[in-house]
């Protein structure tokens, strides 16, 4: 059984971080969707802010909050919410 180890949990930790820096809110800031957008965004900071908690007492809760993190941020830029630069390697866009 595949367990979450210090490497596996650095590893996401690097990539959910790097997606969180390159995400930008893509719709116009008067619209109802920007408010959709920064929404998106502050769970997934929330999400991260989580795993970095629980990555001290408990790893699997940990990893478990990075993939919620990701999800949020991979869902707002594959609805188009976030302009992601077309990074498909980051992201599930293109």
């Amino acid at each position: 059984m595949d367990k979450v180890t210090d490497k596996k949990l650095e590893k996401y930790f690097k990539v959910t971080e790097k997606a969180l820096n390159k995400v930008k809110i893509a719709p116009p800031k008067q619209t109802h969707l920007y408010k959709i957008a920064e929404d998106f965004l502050d769970m997934a900071e929330r999400y991260f802010k989580d795993a970095k908690h629980f990555a001290k007492t408990d790893k699997v809760t940990a990893f478990a909050a990075l993939n919620y993190a990701h999800g949020w941020l991979d869902a707002g830029a594959r609805i188009g919410l976030f302009d992601v630069g077309h990074d498909n390697k980051l992201f599930t866009v293109d």
